[in-house]
């Protein structure tokens, strides 16, 4: 759009075609694949809606933070109710993260302190996830779930998830420290120089356990479990979905700290 002056209420022609642009769309590592498969397309509806209100861009970041912290609350519940209640809100979570963005880029509000609210979001959630992961595996809330591994196990699992997650933020940090400029979102960044990390990372993409440490993918796992657990009539399925994260989370650790040494983020 030319006109410097943007309508109060837009359409959504107009919030696709400002807010919505190839730089946002095409983003390798920020735009999760629910974003892309559907929630951008949903999305701009509720922009819309919210463009009405008072409400700020921060603001719908700091609803994106309750609902991804309500998802992990929800791990809590017994039976599949729990876990269902976990899926919808992590797809929620995820939605108000798309408007957050749209809002602030529409009204031309964008700021450090809304992508640190964003941070802030996505590391409550996916370190509260794997807490209430532990919690469910022993039982919880039935008596006896104290005298139990498994919430220890989820908390060893959160730290291991937000480990990785900092990873991410340690190549921004050490970049900025040497006066690098802001990294590129494309995929041949983070290709590593080492041909045999490079072919690890290739199989990686047919496995990709690496991504299942995101809010989306660890509340739809859970509901699996969920399922295979009431069919079995115990706990089985959750003990063991934790048990394999934990496997994979250490995997995963040791193999993005070695292709981020191995590539082109730190130069």
């Amino acid at each position: 759009m030319s006109d410097p002056e943007r309508p109060a209420r837009p359409s959504v022609a107009q919030i696709r075609e400002v807010c919505q642009p190839p730089a946002i769309r095409g983003r390798k590592n920020s735009e999760h694949w629910v974003a892309d498969v559907y929630l951008r397309d949903i999305s701009p509806y509720l922009t819309r809606l919210l463009l009405r209100t008072p409400i700020t861009a921060n603001q719908v970041t700091w609803l994106m933070v309750a609902t991804g912290a309500s998802a992990a609350i929800c791990v809590l519940i017994p039976g599949l109710l729990g876990p269902i209640l976990a899926v919808f809100l992590g797809q929620m979570q995820m939605l108000w993260d798309c408007c957050d963005g749209e809002v602030a880029r529409w009204r031309r509000k964008s700021s450090p302190k809304g992508v640190f609210i964003d941070r802030v979001g996505h590391y409550t959630t996916e370190g509260l996830i794997p807490i209430a992961l532990g919690l469910r595996a022993a039982g919880f809330p039935d008596a006896g779930w104290t005298n139990s591994i498994w919430p220890f196990l989820g908390a060893l699992l959160a730290v291991i998830i937000l480990y990785n997650k900092a990873l991410n933020d340690m190549v921004h940090v050490s970049r900025a420290y040497n006066d690098l400029p802001k990294l590129v979102d494309r995929e041949e960044v983070g290709v590593p120089s080492h041909s045999g990390l490079r072919s690890l990372r290739s199989l990686a993409r047919f496995i990709p356990f690496h991504r299942a440490y995101h809010s989306v993918e660890l509340t739809i796992l859970i509901l699996i479990a969920g399922i295979v657990d009431l069919v079995l009539g115990d706990l089985q399925a959750t003990q063991v979905l934790l048990v394999a994260l934990l496997i994979f989370g250490v995997v995963t650790i040791v193999g993005h700290l070695a292709s981020i040494l191995s590539s082109s983020k730190l130069r």
